[in-house]
């Protein structure tokens, strides 16, 4: 199926504008993107990500013991915590465009999230360049730092992904025009 998934636009009588991450080419070294909104981080979503992905640990489950450890509380799963701090990321940056993740480097929690906390994210491009073996793509090595409601530093990672360039992007067009013509 084409970027346009239902193909709509294509019957629209006027102007179509697609929501998309952006291209290679239209990502700017030193930019910091500020994504909203931010998302508010239940008891549910903590217990639920902490059940799926099989993490027993007490600090996430258990209240009482929770309470008697440093924090005083259950601590939001950390790794719950950085998949929707990328995952606030998408629709600015990667949606349709990405190719991969290529990996994470520099992953850190300075900071606890607690249930009733409400996660906001910014990414910084850091580095990008074209793809030497793959045409019409590149690496991009971006920072996200998540910050809670005080803005508290509670996550940051650095990744680095394969997206697509303008370029890709003409290509495939031009050949689902060919393909339907």
């Amino acid at each position: 199926m084409s970027r346009s998934q239902d193909g709509a636009g294509e019957q629209a009588t006027g102007k179509v504008i697609e929501q998309r991450g952006l291209w290679l080419d239209e990502m700017e070294v030193g930019t910091v993107y500020r994504h909203a909104p931010g998302r508010t981080i239940t008891e549910a979503d903590n217990t639920w990500f902490t059940a799926v992905t099989m993490n027993t640990q007490a600090l996430h489950l258990d209240a009482a013991f929770a309470a008697g450890e440093p924090f005083g509380q259950r601590l939001v799963n950390s790794m719950f915590t950085l998949a929707t701090l990328i995952g606030l990321s998408v629709s600015q940056l990667t949606q349709g465009t990405i190719v991969g993740n290529l990996g994470f480097s520099e992953v850190a929690f300075p900071k606890p999230l607690f249930h009733g906390d409400t996660l906001y994210a910014e990414t910084t491009i850091l580095d990008k360049r074209e793809s030497k073996s793959r045409p019409g793509q590149g690496i991009v090595t971006l920072e996200h730092i998540g910050r809670n409601q005080y803005g508290d530093v509670v996550a940051k990672a650095v990744r680095q992904t394969m997206v697509f360039t303008s370029d890709h992007a003409e290509r495939e067009a031009a050949g689902r025009a060919e393909s339907a013509g």
